[in-house]
């Protein structure tokens, strides 16, 4: 299966600057049909696309800058917010103007292709690249290829609970995501916890005794929830002074499997303004068929089945 990669992927590549070299680098991309990148430098009062070609100048028509515009499924917001990004396209043809050479472009060809000889064959449990285009409340939308967009709800960032999904994720983030169901309708949801390890795996990382730094991340009447890695929190008696979102550095005192608990001290609060933490990937596969995250001898049993 051809994979197809998000948006900003193909901009800095060898063959994509070298196409993007002279004009005959474009016109043999129209005759490949090969897939360029190039940066949108405006969009028109007619909704049409420019694109900064180097060599000249590219032009993506309202109906070709995305899937379903033409139908009138996508509103234009789709074609203003490509303004200053990287978009993928196909050259159409070459043609002149006022003596000069300038390309029509297609991004829904690019499109169209993605999800005819990509999306459409995924199947739930398999991992994907994809690209954070942007956050809300709900959660992420990320680019699974050629700029199409997959939803990434909050609650399948991580086991440990975020208030949004900026706590995790930032915008143009490259991650690993599941495909978790597909609906009638084609669209897409993602998931991201079942890659970042198991109860066992993460706590694994740590041993009572430790200390170590923590984020609050709920502060309940019985004591405080503090992350320790995004699958892995604990639980503190209630300190007065501490919010949600705080970091604290924190003594482990006891590491229990069979309950998937982690009895905790808080130490002092950290003040830190530091941005999301890198992620780490437990799983490095390309198919998950289902995933357990709780012990074998822990009798609540958290099990995650695709398809």
């Amino acid at each position: 299966m051809e994979r197809y990669l998000p948006e900003g992927s193909l901009y800095a590549t060898r063959e994509n600057r070298r196409a993007l070299r002279s004009p005959d680098g474009i016109l043999q991309a129209a005759r490949e049909g090969t897939i360029l990148e190039g940066r949108a430098v405006m969009c028109d009062k007619d909704h049409h696309l420019h694109i900064d070609l180097g060599c000249m100048r590219g032009i993506i028509p309202r109906s070709e800058c995305a899937i379903g515009i033409e139908e009138g499924e996508v509103g234009d917001i789709a074609i203003l917010s490509r303004v200053n990004r990287y978009v993928m396209f196909k050259v159409s043809e070459v043609e002149m103007f006022g003596g000069q050479p300038f390309a029509v472009l297609s991004r829904r060809r690019v499109q169209q292709e993605c999800l005819r000889q990509y999306i459409d064959r995924l199947i739930p449990g398999d991992v994907l690249p994809v690209r954070v285009t942007r956050l809300e409340t709900f959660g992420a939308f990320c680019d699974i290829g050629a700029g199409i967009c997959a939803l990434l709800p909050i609650d399948c960032i991580s086991v440990s609970r975020i208030p949004h999904p900026s706590a995790r994720l930032k915008s143009g983030q490259h991650i690993r995501v599941i495909l978790k169901s597909r609906d009638e309708k084609g669209r897409i949801t993602l998931t991201l916890k079942e890659l970042l390890g198991t109860w066992e795996e993460n706590a694994a990382l740590f041993s009572p005794g430790l200390t170590v730094p923590g984020i609050v991340r709920s502060i309940e009447p019985y004591g405080i929830f503090i992350e320790l890695t995004p699958n892995l929190a604990g639980l503190s008696e209630k300190v007065d002074g501490f919010c949600v979102g705080d970091q604290t550095g924190v003594f482990i005192k006891s590491i229990n499997p069979a309950k998937m608990k982690v009895k905790l001290i808080v130490v002092g609060a950290v003040p830190s303004d530091a941005p999301p933490a890198e992620l780490h990937y437990f799983f490095r596969g390309t198919h998950m068929d289902s995933f357990r995250y709780s012990p074998d001898i822990c009798p609540r049993e958290i099990i995650t089945t695709f398809g």
